[in-house]
């Protein structure tokens, strides 16, 4: 569906559910997060409920949403509040100054934000008429939305402005003496939609019966919007997860539909937007001198059972997991929701995620281990991922004559399967098109427990470090894509809960000690 998708899907639900009585309602529409392939650690659950290393018991992203928008709802026209789950806006107002959703169509929070991070986001061309560029909040309009522009286009198309007290809308292509550094373009973050065009896009959805293929709530809503927008993004599917060829008709359709509504934008000069939506940003808001870790004061050790003679050390995130004394952590890396034994090492920048290790290990640098327990039959069972912490998972090939440029840990994928013995064939891969990737590939073994399956992920990177063999044959494998669709939350969540409680205990026995 993609989140353009489900976002109509839910309208109709709330239609379903209430009739016409959710017109009258403040709506807050948080995508739960997708396939979360750029970080896998949420994606069996979704990257809404990303633990975040701060608060006793651990706040979630669901949490810090609620309070980032806590006053929004009071000035607001009935209308849904659209927003995703890994980035995070944080900004200051003056004390006269209010964040308003009242205006008929679309209206964006807009973020300053360097040339770099448009080239992956969304950017408004401001309309210069509407706005001056003075203090920290400031109402206009937008005249045309990009999605993901390259740096030529925001400039050609007069999205960059110069930054100073002030900033100013440039000329298309100028420079300021300063160079790059003084310019800025405004991105996209939350957006609201008032009843009137939500219920038009509802009409839209009920008449297209079924969506065939994904709709993106950002380039394909936002894009149709404004006086200067065209109808050319229509053609473009190369940001598209899955190609379809139904896609440029929904979206001629779209255009149509919301041709000639407003952008109106919020712009937040003193604001900051923050995208914690892969490995690599995951990691470093995390674990690195970030800006984000200062400003939400994220904690080294958050609600863990952690030794104190490791406490030194403070480039690393311990978050809702037990760590016994003996284990030794690298800078850089996190654990979260883990049982993690004395004899254990791990390296830097690495992500360990819903383990349990009760057995002697040394686990890589840079590397990304992340358990999962399935129900194939009708037992639990549980599979264990693991991959460099910055290998493309969405990545994919059509041919399996290609399969050589997918890369595993430092290696090519046909090396990996010849040290674990497995042949490269058409079953290999879960995908019923002809989609070859990390993501589909059958590589993963289903143990009977999750230490085990933790140990068998972890040979499997050793013997791709050390170009050793180690064979994966008699084993049941599975894919990423296989595991999330076999997926027993319910297990994952009581395995979390026991980690909680005995967290709970000790801290509760050091109260009372104390």
């Amino acid at each position: 569906l993609g989140n353009g998708g489900s976002t109509l899907h839910a309208l109709r639900c709330l239609e379903e559910q209430y009739g016409d009585q959710w017109t009258s309602f403040t709506v807050l529409l948080i995508h739960s997060g997708g396939y979360s392939q750029r970080l896998p650690n949420a994606s069996a659950l979704g990257k809404i409920f990303t633990a975040l290393p701060f608060g006793h018991p651990v706040y979630q992203m669901l949490e810090l949403k609620l309070a980032m928008y806590i006053d929004f709802p009071r000035h607001m026209k009935p209308g849904v509040l659209i927003t995703c789950s890994d980035d995070i806006e944080l900004y200051s107002t003056g004390v006269t100054e209010t964040i308003t959703f009242d205006k008929p169509g679309f209206t964006a929070l807009a973020h300053p934000s360097d040339l770099a991070v448009g080239t992956t986001h969304g950017v408004f061309v401001l309309d210069p008429s509407s706005f001056s560029g003075k203090g920290g909040l400031e109402y206009g309009s937008c005249y045309r939305f990009l999605h993901k522009p390259d740096v030529e286009t925001m400039q050609q198309s007069g999205a960059v402005c110069v930054r100073g007290d002030h900033p100013q809308p440039s000329c298309p292509g100028s420079r300021s003496d300063s160079g790059m550094a003084s310019e800025c373009v405004y991105t996209d973050s939350v957006f609201y939609i008032d009843h009137s065009t939500a219920k038009q896009l509802l009409m839209f959805y009920k008449q297209m019966g079924t969506l065939c293929c994904e709709i993106d709530a950002y380039g394909d809503f936002l894009q149709a919007l404004g006086p200067g927008a065209t109808p050319d993004y229509t053609k473009n599917t190369s940001n598209v997860s899955k190609e379809d060829s139904a896609l440029v008709g929904v979206r001629q359709q779209l255009f149509s539909l919301l041709q000639g509504t407003a952008l109106n934008i919020i712009v937040l000069n003193n604001s900051q937007f923050y995208h914690i939506g892969t490995t690599q940003e995951y990691l470093f808001h995390f674990t690195a001198e970030s800006k984000l870790r200062f400003e939400l004061d994220l904690q080294p050790v958050a609600f863990s059972i952690f030794p104190d003679t490791a406490k030194s050390l403070d480039q690393l995130s311990i978050i809702q997991s037990i760590v016994e004394p003996g284990c030794v952590i690298g800078p850089g890396s996190v654990i979260e929701y883990s049982r993690i034994g004395p004899e254990v090492s791990v390296g830097k920048g690495s992500i360990v995620s819903g383990s349990y290790i009760n057995f002697s290990a040394d686990i890589p640098s840079n590397c990304f281990l992340s358990s999962v327990s399935v129900k194939i039959t009708d037992r639990v069972e549980y599979v264990t991922m693991a991959f460099g912490a910055g290998d493309d998972l969405k990545k994919s090939v059509k041919l399996l004559s290609d399969i050589h440029s997918l890369r595993l840990f430092g290696a090519s994928l046909p090396e990996c399967l010849d040290l674990w013995s497995i042949e490269a064939s058409d079953q290999l891969f879960s995908s019923h098109d002809t989609r070859l990737g990390l993501w589909t590939a059958r590589i993963f073994p289903v143990c009977s427990t999750l230490s085990e399956s933790v140990r068998m992920s972890l040979n499997m990177l050793n013997s791709v470090q050390h170009r050793s063999t180690f064979k994966l044959s008699g084993f049941q494998l599975l894919s990423v894509e296989e595991m999330l669709a076999y997926k027993d939350v319910e297990d994952m969540l009581k395995f979390r809960k026991q980690i909680y409680d005995e967290i709970c205990l000790q801290t509760q026995k050091e109260k009372s000690d104390f």
